[in-house]
């Protein structure tokens, strides 16, 4: 299949390199056109330059509303609307225990990873709702349902992305704008990558119990993500989509006889 969101118009924040970079190729492939919305200026430019006219480039803080508001504009004059939102952009300041946690980094991961998406929507609603819709989807993580040790701030910020999912849904369903999260994994990014040796060995024992013994592959999250970004997902609005190789799904336990 084909064309799956064909003449469709999205801006994917974090989009110049690792699971944004899969979906911004992937949303062009499958006919839309694409605003690539990242701090990182020469990825960004030369992966625009290289889809051609399906893409375009423009730099943003994504905590930054004046920024956001430049993206919503070149989306509109280079494309003449807006049809999906892709929060992508996102991160953590480090891992410790909370108690050693410096404020700043506590700032730098809410202001990305909640202001940012909070920003993001806040941006393109009037768009959408003045066109009679639009699709957002929020990439949260696997943390924004469960709690995970020693990074309580990340962990929370993805909760907050779950919970702001949820509650535009139910703000903006009768606009026809639909709202929705895609929850990743562990998955093979420049960023996991380049992990120290000792934070890379953690990783691969983590991933080695799950059920799909592998980290995941930025190309299987842009397919959650074109679900919901096409019209396949029409009825669907507050979901949240888990690809995450059945991480969370439970503890591995070998199998006991039934008691008496």
């Amino acid at each position: 299949m084909t064309g799956r969101i064909q003449d469709k118009v999205a801006i994917v924040s974090g989009g110049a390199q690792g699971i944004g970079e899969a979906i911004v190729r992937r949303f062009v492939a499958e006919g839309a056109k694409v605003v690539v919305a990242d701090m990182q200026e020469a990825k960004g430019q030369a992966l625009a330059e290289e889809l051609g006219s399906a893409a375009t480039f423009v730099r943003i803080d994504v905590s930054s509303t004046d920024d956001w508001g430049k993206a919503v504009e070149t989306a509109l004059k280079a494309f003449g609307r807006i049809d999906i939102l892709v929060n992508n952009a996102g991160g953590a300041a480090g891992a410790g225990l909370l108690m050693n946690e410096t404020e700043a980094a506590h700032r730098r991961t809410v202001d990305v990873n909640v202001t940012g998406v909070w920003a993001g929507m806040r941006a393109v609603l009037p768009t959408m709702i003045a066109q009679g819709g639009g699709s957002i989807v929020n990439i949260s993580s696997m943390d924004g349902l469960v709690g995970v040790a020693e990074m309580a701030t990340y962990a929370a910020s993805k909760f907050a992305v779950t919970g702001m999912t949820r509650s535009l849904a139910l703000e903006v369903g009768k606009d026809g704008v639909r709202v929705n999260s895609v929850h990743p994994g562990m998955i093979e990014t420049p960023l996991t990558r380049g992990a120290p040796p000792a934070s890379r060995m953690r990783i691969d024992r983590s991933v080695a119990h799950q059920p799909i013994p592998r980290m995941g592959k930025p190309e299987e999250i842009a397919s959650a993500v074109l679900f919901f970004a096409s019209d396949e997902s029409l009825f669907c609005t507050g979901s949240a989509l888990l690809v995450d190789g059945g991480h969370i799904a439970g503890p591995y336990r070998e199998p006991t006889a039934a008691l008496a």
